[in-house]
């Protein structure tokens, strides 16, 4: 069964330096139908100004990963990282008992568009943690590139949850197929482009939901950027 989630019916909000877009329930946005799927508890899409951000703010028991489309993003967090994210790179930090982060613009006067989602967590209480890793796109052109595991193999990032994330991108006419174990779920964002998913059309924004299906098939119909979860 797949269940498709229009980009253009997610929480939307303007807030002048911050245009967003949250697929569950977040902060002001609340729609009892749309509050996660699985441990897939937040994905907002943001593009924010430049020079503005988020200050300091804390954060618990969830597992947080930034993948940034186009821009750079300026991390700091009371582990003492300081970093910033571009496009290629996935961040993920681990809250944990407890930590506090800032996200700005790294540029003055060019917006940042990206992803933030949250995994909620094998358990709570874990020791607070950060990694950021670079994929190059050759290694994700035409395949899924594993990029975030509980396993963290092929160089992927620690998520402590029963997940594996891909990122990939596809061309017109390419596919790729992906097989889901038993009792397994997926979870489809197109990041940007066009796709279908075993025959739903699916744009830039829109998310898809499966469960009980064995086989996933995605096929670009123009140049696209997706991530996919596989999820317990």
């Amino acid at each position: 069964m797949t269940t498709i989630r229009p980009g253009n019916e997610r929480g939307h909000f303007d807030h002048g330096w911050l245009d967003t877009y949250h697929t569950f329930s977040f902060a002001d946005y609340y729609d009892p139908r749309q509050m996660a799927f699985r441990s897939l508890r937040v994905i907002n899409e943001d593009r924010v100004k430049g020079g503005r951000g988020f200050g300091m703010h804390p954060h618990r028991d969830m597992e947080i990963i930034t993948y940034v489309v186009e821009g750079g993003l300026q991390h700091r967090d009371s582990m003492g990282n300081g970093s910033v994210i571009i496009p290629g790179e996935i961040q993920r930090m681990s809250a944990g008992t407890g930590v506090a982060h800032s996200e700005y613009n790294a540029s003055a006067t060019d917006p940042v568009h990206l992803l933030q989602i949250w995994i909620l967590p094998e358990r709570a209480g874990l020791p607070p943690g950060y990694e950021q890793k670079r994929f190059e796109d050759e290694e994700k052109r035409g395949r899924l590139k594993l990029i975030g595991a509980a396993d963290p193999r092929d160089g992927a990032v620690k998520i402590h949850q029963d997940v594996d994330l891909y990122a990939a991108l596809l061309e017109p006419g390419d596919a790729v197929a992906h097989e889901l174990r038993p009792g397994r779920h997926a979870w489809l964002q197109v990041v940007r482009g066009d796709v279908s998913l075993n025959g739903h059309r699916l744009h830039a924004g829109d998310g898809a939901a499966v469960s009980d299906e064995e086989r996933l098939l995605i096929e670009a119909a123009a140049d696209a950027e997706l991530l996919l979860f596989d999820l317990a």
